[in-house]
């Protein structure tokens, strides 16, 4: 195999990030901007904002290479992720790894100047959560749980950094973001259920079995139900609920999606999640605003 040249090394490492399926930091970034704005009761700390965006893109991304360095030997076998670099050994396993802790060293980078220890340790939690998620799935019944957890850990980080504590309300969103994440990453999981039955994989649409679409749809109930119970605790306001509201409508159309449970159309139920967090987020910001 004749050597790759620098343009073509990179476009590897930026499919290996997953840099060209942006539907990941979205699913990363919306609780995160929900903590912000409720930690900053509105008006969150503009610094602080950018390194958080930043921080997203970059956990992400390294949180990616990690799942695919973990699921090297099983994508191959699934028709979905049998193109990936590691899987098609385009990427040595030795740079996956180096590629993913230069990612991971620069977003801890950027909160260091912030000079707040209990964001730093939440920082090494975030970490860990996402460094181990990947395994999650060769012993976890439900490992999109554990994800909901890790994605959803910029909530505390974001009112450790505005307020330097975190609240009670702060583990409710976290819950919250959990029961969204088993939500989604179940119709996520249904498109690749067959594959994952044969090789061995644990995901929350085997788990479910046939009980998988009401799971999906009991889960944004909960999802919902935690939110409206952390707003009535901040004291928001009638245009918070009218985003949840919103958000109610999303999820009830992801049910026209995934009901009869075509790949296609799981998948669309998937990437359609990025309007369920952005209708919440437009409630927050809306309710602060008016």
């Amino acid at each position: 195999m004749p050597a790759l040249t620098l343009p073509e090394r990179l476009g590897l490492y930026a499919r290996l990030m997953r840099l060209d399926r942006p539907i990941g930091i979205l699913l990363l970034a919306w609780p995160t901007l929900w903590g912000l704005w409720f930690a900053g009761a509105g008006r969150p700390d503009g610094v602080i904002l950018a390194i958080f965006a930043l921080g997203v893109v970059l956990m992400r991304s390294a949180g990616c290479v990690v799942n695919d360095y973990a699921d090297r030997d099983f994508d191959p076998h699934v028709a979905r992720t049998r193109d990936r670099p590691l899987a098609a050994r385009k990427v040595g396993t030795t740079e996956a790894l180096l590629l993913a802790a230069g990612l991971a060293l620069a977003a801890f980078l950027l909160i260091l100047p912030l000079g707040n220890r209990l964001l730093i340790g939440l920082a090494f939690a975030a970490a860990f959560l996402a460094a181990s998620y990947p395994y999650t799935k060769r012993f976890l019944a439900i490992p999109q749980a554990y994800l909901g957890v890790a994605f959803g850990f910029g909530i505390p980080m974001a009112w450790a950094a505005q307020t330097g504590a975190v609240p009670a309300v702060a583990w409710l969103l976290l819950a919250a973001n959990m029961f969204w994440s088993i939500a989604y990453d179940t119709e996520y999981a249904m498109v690749d259920r067959d594959d994952d039955l044969r090789i061995g994989i644990k995901t929350s649409a085997i788990t479910f079995g046939r009980f998988d679409v009401a799971a999906v749809m009991a889960c944004y109930g909960l999802a919902l139900a935690l939110l409206g119970l952390a707003g009535s605790w901040l004291g928001m306001g009638a245009v918070f609920y009218l985003g949840l509201a919103a958000a109610a409508g999303v999820a009830g159309y992801h049910y026209t999606l995934i009901k009869n449970r075509e790949p296609a159309r799981c998948f669309k139920a998937f990437l359609h999640n990025n309007w369920f967090g952005a209708a919440v987020f437009a409630g927050i910001v809306l309710d602060y605003l008016l």
